[in-house]
């Protein structure tokens, strides 16, 4: 486990995108997993601009998104399809095609679960796995108690998330409950994962993080078993981390 430490949070997006690019540069037909949220507006930002200003392709690339909502539709701009378009997708020039997400609207969500591990599979894995970290410690919509083996599945989302979610929608009542996210197993299969924290807010579940050993209560620990995790993390979302002298 590598940890770099950003400035701000812009700083954080800034050295996020350059890792991404990267591995766009370098791979022939890389498989980019993909998260949604706040944390990785500013990444994306810089990813479009790069685009823009310097031309790096994603004819080649391949995504698979991290989760979708069950019950929004794909056009709806609460969905995280809608958010992929408007956040990235729209701006560069991958194939409609390559872009994959969780399909939220399936009438079988057990079907579609077992449909989206073998899309993985036949792509050949997740090269670089993009996550936030929940103030719970989710990755992905994986909540605490969610077992280690978990592969996609549907998942009831906890108040804590659905509240720290509500932002985007009119009311909290509005917030779906249901999502269908890639499984801790399927995350943990991806080769590389990159995990981005910024602010004062993710300072005690990083320094969680960090400390503890796996447990289930605490979903993102069991990063500390994969082979290549980068973090990246701001100098608030580090604060307890340097004051109680964590070392991982």
């Amino acid at each position: 486990m590598k940890l770099i430490e950003a400035k701000h949070y812009q700083d954080m997006s800034q050295k996020a995108a350059r890792f991404i690019i990267e591995k766009v540069n370098r791979l022939p037909a890389p498989v980019l997993g993909l998260a949604t949220g706040g944390t990785p507006l500013a990444t994306y930002q810089c990813l479009r601009e790069d685009h823009e200003n310097n031309g790096t392709s994603y004819k080649h690339v391949y995504t698979v998104n991290l989760d979708e909502y069950v019950g929004v539709a794909p056009d709806d701009n609460n969905s995280y399809t809608y958010y992929m378009k408007k956040q990235l997708f729209d701006h560069i020039d991958i194939p409609p095609s390559h872009t994959h997400l969780p399909d939220g609207m399936a009438e079988d969500l057990e079907a579609e679960c077992r449909r989206y591990e073998s899309l993985i599979e036949r792509l050949g894995g997740v090269d670089l796995q993009l996550l936030g970290l929940g103030l719970n410690g989710h990755i992905g919509f994986n909540e605490p108690g969610t077992p280690f083996s978990s592969e996609t599945h549907t998942v009831e989302l906890t108040d804590s998330t659905r509240e720290a979610n509500a932002r985007y929608f009119d009311s909290l009542s509005s917030v779906p409950s249901q999502a269908v996210t890639m499984g801790i197993s399927t995350i943990m299969r991806s080769k590389q994962i990159l995990l981005l924290v910024s602010g004062a807010k993710k300072a005690d579940i990083l320094a969680k993080l960090l400390s503890e050993e796996p447990n289930e209560d605490t979903p993102a620990s069991l990063l500390k078993m994969h082979q290549d995790v980068v973090i990246i993390a701001d100098s608030d979302a580090l604060s307890i981390v340097k004051e109680r002298g964590i070392t991982y």
